[in-house]
Protein backbone atom coordinates (compact mmCIF):
# COMPACT_ATOMS: atom_id res chain seq x y z
CA UNK A 1 0.00 0.00 0.00
CA UNK A 2 2.72 2.07 0.68
CA UNK A 3 4.74 1.71 -2.63
CA UNK A 4 0.88 2.43 -4.30
CA UNK A 5 0.57 5.93 -2.35
CA UNK A 6 4.04 6.40 -3.45
CA UNK A 7 3.44 5.45 -7.24
CA UNK A 8 0.08 6.97 -8.02
CA UNK A 9 0.45 10.42 -6.91
CA UNK A 10 -1.40 10.14 -3.51
CA UNK A 11 1.24 11.00 -1.25
CA UNK A 12 3.40 12.89 -3.95
CA UNK A 13 0.20 15.98 -4.03
CA UNK A 14 0.17 16.31 -0.19
CA UNK A 15 3.67 16.48 -0.14
CA UNK A 16 4.56 19.02 -2.75
CA UNK A 17 1.37 20.87 -1.69
CA UNK A 18 3.30 21.24 1.99
CA UNK A 19 6.86 21.56 0.49
CA UNK A 20 5.49 24.74 -2.07
CA UNK A 21 3.06 25.98 0.35
CA UNK A 22 3.31 30.07 -0.05
CA UNK A 23 4.84 29.91 -3.36
CA UNK A 24 1.97 28.18 -5.51
CA UNK A 25 2.32 31.24 -7.94
CA UNK A 26 5.05 33.88 -9.83
CA UNK A 27 5.25 37.17 -7.65
CA UNK A 28 6.39 40.40 -10.05
CA UNK A 29 9.64 41.01 -8.60
CA UNK A 30 10.65 44.74 -7.28
CA UNK A 31 13.43 46.18 -8.84
CA UNK A 32 16.34 48.92 -7.43
CA UNK A 33 19.02 50.53 -9.03
CA UNK A 34 21.10 47.95 -8.49
CA UNK A 35 19.20 44.57 -8.54
CA UNK A 36 20.97 41.10 -8.58
CA UNK A 37 19.25 38.03 -10.47
CA UNK A 38 20.37 34.73 -9.04
CA UNK A 39 19.61 31.76 -10.80
CA UNK A 40 20.01 28.46 -8.33
CA UNK A 41 20.82 25.18 -10.10
CA UNK A 42 18.27 22.64 -11.16
CA UNK A 43 21.41 19.88 -12.24
CA UNK A 44 22.36 18.33 -15.03
CA UNK A 45 21.67 15.41 -17.77
CA UNK A 46 23.33 13.28 -20.24
CA UNK A 47 21.59 13.20 -23.58
CA UNK A 48 23.45 12.56 -27.62
CA UNK A 49 23.69 16.40 -27.39
CA UNK A 50 26.18 15.95 -24.66
CA UNK A 51 25.99 17.47 -21.03
CA UNK A 52 22.62 19.50 -20.56
CA UNK A 53 20.27 21.41 -17.78
CA UNK A 54 18.07 19.20 -16.91
CA UNK A 55 14.52 19.65 -18.48
CA UNK A 56 13.30 20.68 -14.43
CA UNK A 57 15.94 23.16 -15.04
CA UNK A 58 14.70 25.07 -18.65
CA UNK A 59 12.12 27.04 -16.62
CA UNK A 60 14.70 28.29 -14.29
CA UNK A 61 16.86 29.80 -17.06
CA UNK A 62 13.95 31.09 -19.26
CA UNK A 63 12.91 32.64 -16.04
CA UNK A 64 16.20 34.43 -15.44
CA UNK A 65 16.67 35.84 -18.84
CA UNK A 66 12.84 37.24 -18.99
CA UNK A 67 13.35 38.75 -15.40
CA UNK A 68 16.67 40.41 -16.76
CA UNK A 69 14.83 41.78 -19.73
CA UNK A 70 12.50 43.36 -17.49
CA UNK A 71 14.93 44.94 -15.05
CA UNK A 72 16.75 46.19 -17.54
CA UNK A 73 13.59 48.16 -19.02
CA UNK A 74 13.43 49.99 -15.36
CA UNK A 75 16.80 51.39 -16.34
CA UNK A 76 18.02 49.62 -13.29
CA UNK A 77 21.58 48.15 -12.89
CA UNK A 78 21.12 44.38 -13.47
CA UNK A 79 23.54 41.27 -13.31
CA UNK A 80 22.49 37.65 -13.02
CA UNK A 81 24.63 35.01 -10.83
CA UNK A 82 24.01 31.46 -12.11
CA UNK A 83 24.94 29.26 -9.24
CA UNK A 84 25.64 25.85 -9.37
CA UNK A 85 28.74 23.53 -8.63
CA UNK A 86 28.81 19.72 -9.87
CA UNK A 87 27.21 17.84 -7.29
CA UNK A 88 26.52 15.09 -9.86
CA UNK A 89 29.78 14.71 -10.50
CA UNK A 90 29.12 15.04 -14.46
CA UNK A 91 32.36 16.73 -14.75
CA UNK A 92 30.95 20.48 -15.41
CA UNK A 93 29.46 22.84 -12.99
CA UNK A 94 25.28 23.70 -13.16
CA UNK A 95 26.81 26.94 -13.79
CA UNK A 96 29.26 26.53 -16.63
CA UNK A 97 26.49 24.04 -18.50
CA UNK A 98 23.48 26.64 -18.03
CA UNK A 99 25.96 30.05 -19.26
CA UNK A 100 25.29 29.36 -22.86
CA UNK A 101 21.46 28.73 -22.65
CA UNK A 102 21.39 32.29 -20.29
CA UNK A 103 23.77 34.28 -22.86
CA UNK A 104 21.33 32.99 -25.83
CA UNK A 105 18.39 34.29 -24.09
CA UNK A 106 19.81 38.01 -24.07
CA UNK A 107 21.63 38.63 -20.94
CA UNK A 108 25.17 39.82 -22.43
CA UNK A 109 28.21 37.86 -20.86
CA UNK A 110 28.95 41.47 -18.75
CA UNK A 111 26.18 41.36 -16.95
CA UNK A 112 26.79 37.75 -16.04
CA UNK A 113 28.47 35.69 -13.43
CA UNK A 114 29.13 32.39 -12.89
CA UNK A 115 29.24 30.67 -9.38
CA UNK A 116 30.26 26.98 -9.64
CA UNK A 117 31.36 25.64 -6.67
CA UNK A 118 28.66 24.67 -4.41
CA UNK A 119 27.18 21.37 -3.83
CA UNK A 120 24.09 22.47 -1.93
CA UNK A 121 21.19 25.20 -1.40
CA UNK A 122 23.28 26.67 1.99
CA UNK A 123 26.49 26.87 -0.96
CA UNK A 124 24.51 28.60 -3.54
CA UNK A 125 23.64 31.24 -0.81
CA UNK A 126 27.26 31.14 1.04
CA UNK A 127 28.86 31.02 -2.32
CA UNK A 128 26.92 34.13 -3.07
CA UNK A 129 27.23 35.81 -0.29
CA UNK A 130 30.94 35.93 -0.86
CA UNK A 131 30.45 37.47 -4.45
CA UNK A 132 28.44 40.29 -3.45
CA UNK A 133 30.03 40.70 -0.19
CA UNK A 134 28.28 43.23 2.21
CA UNK A 135 26.18 45.46 -0.37
CA UNK A 136 22.45 45.00 0.87
CA UNK A 137 21.54 47.84 -0.60
CA UNK A 138 20.12 46.63 -3.58
CA UNK A 139 17.49 43.88 -4.83
CA UNK A 140 18.45 40.37 -4.85
CA UNK A 141 15.94 38.46 -6.18
CA UNK A 142 16.40 34.14 -6.09
CA UNK A 143 14.55 32.51 -9.28
CA UNK A 144 13.88 28.43 -8.38
CA UNK A 145 11.15 26.43 -9.00
CA UNK A 146 8.17 26.51 -6.08
CA UNK A 147 9.05 23.45 -4.32
CA UNK A 148 13.03 24.47 -3.61
CA UNK A 149 12.14 28.48 -3.00
CA UNK A 150 11.55 27.86 0.82
CA UNK A 151 14.52 26.78 1.85
CA UNK A 152 16.40 28.73 -0.90
CA UNK A 153 14.98 32.24 0.96
CA UNK A 154 16.26 30.36 4.16
CA UNK A 155 19.54 30.20 2.92
CA UNK A 156 19.90 33.46 1.74
CA UNK A 157 18.25 35.00 5.11
CA UNK A 158 21.11 33.32 7.26
CA UNK A 159 23.89 35.49 5.15
CA UNK A 160 22.17 38.76 5.81
CA UNK A 161 19.88 39.37 2.65
CA UNK A 162 16.11 39.80 2.12
CA UNK A 163 15.95 37.73 -1.01
CA UNK A 164 12.37 38.57 -3.02
CA UNK A 165 11.35 35.19 -4.71
CA UNK A 166 10.84 34.72 -8.25
CA UNK A 167 9.13 31.10 -9.07
CA UNK A 168 10.02 30.12 -11.88
CA UNK A 169 7.53 26.67 -12.23
CA UNK A 170 5.31 25.00 -9.92
CA UNK A 171 5.22 21.20 -9.80
CA UNK A 172 1.89 19.21 -9.82
CA UNK A 173 1.35 15.37 -9.65
CA UNK A 174 -1.40 13.81 -11.43
CA UNK A 175 -2.84 11.23 -9.12
CA UNK A 176 -3.62 7.86 -11.19
CA UNK A 177 -4.76 4.52 -9.91
CA UNK A 178 -1.62 2.19 -11.65
CA UNK A 179 1.61 3.30 -10.32
CA UNK A 180 3.86 5.03 -12.76
CA UNK A 181 7.27 6.39 -12.63
CA UNK A 182 6.97 9.57 -12.58
CA UNK A 183 4.83 9.76 -9.23
CA UNK A 184 7.57 7.82 -7.42
CA UNK A 185 9.80 10.71 -8.76
CA UNK A 186 7.68 13.44 -7.51
CA UNK A 187 7.17 11.21 -4.20
CA UNK A 188 11.27 11.32 -3.97
CA UNK A 189 11.60 14.82 -4.92
CA UNK A 190 9.22 16.67 -2.14
CA UNK A 191 10.37 14.61 0.31
CA UNK A 192 14.03 15.26 -0.45
CA UNK A 193 13.26 19.06 -0.26
CA UNK A 194 10.68 18.99 3.09
CA UNK A 195 13.70 16.58 4.27
CA UNK A 196 16.31 19.16 3.26
CA UNK A 197 14.74 22.02 5.03
CA UNK A 198 14.43 20.13 8.06
CA UNK A 199 18.23 19.57 8.03
CA UNK A 200 18.61 23.08 7.31
CA UNK A 201 16.37 24.48 10.80
CA UNK A 202 18.56 21.63 12.90
CA UNK A 203 21.66 22.92 11.27
CA UNK A 204 20.76 26.48 11.68
CA UNK A 205 19.51 25.30 15.47
CA UNK A 206 23.17 23.90 16.45
CA UNK A 207 24.75 26.56 14.79
CA UNK A 208 26.35 24.35 12.01
CA UNK A 209 25.00 26.98 9.50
Amino acid sequence: MLAWGFGTGWFARPLFALAQYGYEKTIPPAFAPKTTIVLMGGGTSRSDAGLVPKRAAMPRIDAAAQVYRECRAKGASCRVIVSGGDPQDHGQAEADNYAPYVLARGVPSADLTRENKSLNTYENAQNVADILGNAHDGALIVITSAYHMRRSVRAFEAFGYEPQPYVSDVRRSRLTLIPRFKSFENSELALHELVGLARFHVYRWLHLY
